[in-house]
């Protein structure tokens, strides 16, 4: 069905046959936040024949096996799916497909994926025998499942880069259903759509944007004397406040909830934060991810073993609102229950 509201075709859990996927054996390729979810959800929607592939020196083996899934390698794994969905880092994909899958894979099978990274960019480039197809839900992991189990669903992406059997949309609504997506709804998009949206995304706003607008909220704050404590509730600990409204009912909701005093001081001083000079970095910043360019050295990265991106992280890990936090959320024992990452398990 097509949406009015939002002028793109939107499927359903009406609009999909579960019994495609059912008839399929299902190979997930990875055990981390989404591959957990997609391997859990499918079984319990009903598909009986799925597996996980996965190295045996994985860490991830063993918790695989503690939810009673089928783990193989991954040459075993193509060589016997007809669904094979790509949950790996995106860093890692291309090499386990060029190592691992394309000289197993059947043909006629179906290659998923849940970011359009490697075949947007051409660091995968699948057999013309395959179905190429997206199903990727818009929450982590995590959220995937969770929502799963109370009865609701993530909405999801669909997108086909290549339709060998014909049959590549449909299988690939079977499938957005039996891990929760179409009772959400699922969205028909592009690889290219897809892809250079969420890295945006990520990196000007989501993750990039936010963290470094709060470290530098929070050190302001400090630097001009106020308690480090004081600093983390205000520039850290409320956003979730402001984002649950903002994710319920959009920026508007929010503005109907918070005070006149905070909303008149979004008016006046958000535009002087994001400034023109800010929207100009932005556009530099598509430009860049439309090029390939984040791309190309993000895979240069990994060539090196990952050697500036581990060094960033652990500078990340070092700033004093980490250590702040930490004190701070232990006095908050609620934050600890009905965790979305759960690190033993996933």
């Amino acid at each position: 069905m097509v949406s009015e509201k939002l002028k793109m075709r939107v499927y359903y859990d009406r609009d999909a046959d579960l019994n495609l996927i059912k008839g399929k054996k299902v190979a997930i390729v990875g055990y981390g936040s989404q591959g957990h979810a997609h391997a859990l959800n499918l079984r319990d929607s009903g598909v009986k024949d799925v597996m996980v592939a996965l190295r045996p020196e994985s860490t991830a083996v063993a918790k695989a096996k503690k939810e009673n899934l089928a783990v193989v390698k991954p040459e075993e794994a193509a060589r016997t799916a007809d669904v094979l969905m790509l949950l790996t880092p995106d860093e890692t994909q291309a090499d386990i497909y060029r190592e691992s899958l394309a000289p197993n894979l059947k043909r006629g099978a179906a290659l998923m994926f849940a970011h359009g990274f490697n075949v947007h960019f051409n660091f995968i480039e699948p057999r013309a025998d395959l179905d190429v197809l997206m199903v990727a839900p818009k929450g982590p992991g995590h959220t995937v499942r969770s929502e799963y189990l109370r009865g609701g669903g993530v909405p999801s992406l669909l997108a086909i880069a290549q339709n060998a059997t014909g049959n590549a949309h449909d299988l690939g609504l079977s499938y957005a259903a039996a891990i929760g997506g179409a009772r959400a709804g699922v969205i028909e998009t592009t690889f290219k759509e897809e892809c250079e949206t969420d890295l945006f995304g990520e990196q000007a706003v989501l993750c990039g944007g936010a963290t470094e607008l709060i470290r530098a909220g929070f050190e302001t704050l400090v630097e001009a004397g106020y308690a480090p404590e004081m600093a983390y509730f205000e520039c850290l600990h409320e956003l979730k406040l402001i984002v649950d409204l903002i994710y319920e009912g959009g920026i508007s909701n929010m503005n109907y909830s918070i005070s006149n005093t905070a909303e008149y001081g979004e008016y006046q001083i958000g535009p002087r934060i994001v400034d023109e000079r800010v929207r100009a970095e932005m556009k530099r910043v598509l430009q860049e991810i439309q090029s390939g360019k984040f791309a190309r050295e993000w895979m240069l990265e990994n060539k090196v073993n990952q050697a500036s991106f581990k060094a960033q992280r652990a500078r990340s890990d070092a700033h004093p609102i980490e250590a702040v936090g930490s004190k701070l959320r232990a006095m908050m024992p609620w934050l600890s229950k009905n965790v979305l990452v759960d690190r033993s398990r996933n």
